[in-house]
């Protein structure tokens, strides 16, 4: 009896994090993480062939409309300070989605005043077996969207 092959668990947290950030395949999508490349095939393979990771887009110039940033086994302090440059590359409207895989509350709040404090504002997140995955905009095009 043939078994289907498993699918890997980082598969099934990058669709989650395609769904958070709702990306089509036009648009810019900008990798951060330990396993950006990882993320860059997987992405590929799924037809998004926008993707590029900060040394490979060129100049910070608010061109990309997507960040997903894979921040496994890293700490919480190198994420402030990743995001920190990393949201000079993104567009006014861009989404941001983050995932974590720590469950402690401490950790999962720290995120939050870190985006706050950037200007940006959690949409939506969801909790998995592989930890917390966050989408998230600047808070000026949070306002638009409701306003629209």
């Amino acid at each position: 009896m043939n078994h289907p092959d498993p699918i890997p668990v980082g598969r099934q947290v990058i669709e989650l994090m395609i769904q958070l950030a709702c990306c089509s395949k036009s648009h810019r999508i900008i990798v951060a993480g330990s396993k950006g490349r990882e993320l860059i095939l997987e992405l590929h393979r799924r037809g998004y062939n926008r993707v590029a990771t900060t040394a490979t887009c060129g100049l910070p110039r608010g061109q990309c409309d997507v960040a997903m940033i894979d921040w496994r086994l890293q700490s919480i302090t190198a994420l402030e300070r990743t995001l920190g440059w990393l949201v000079h590359f993104l567009a006014p409207a861009a989404v941001l989605v983050v995932w974590l895989d720590s469950s402690e509350p401490s950790r999962n709040r720290k995120l939050g005043s870190m985006l706050e404090q950037l200007g940006f504002m959690i949409e939506s997140g969801t909790r998995c077996e592989q930890g917390l995955v966050v989408s998230a905009r600047r808070r000026d095009a949070a306002r638009m969207n409701v306003a629209a």
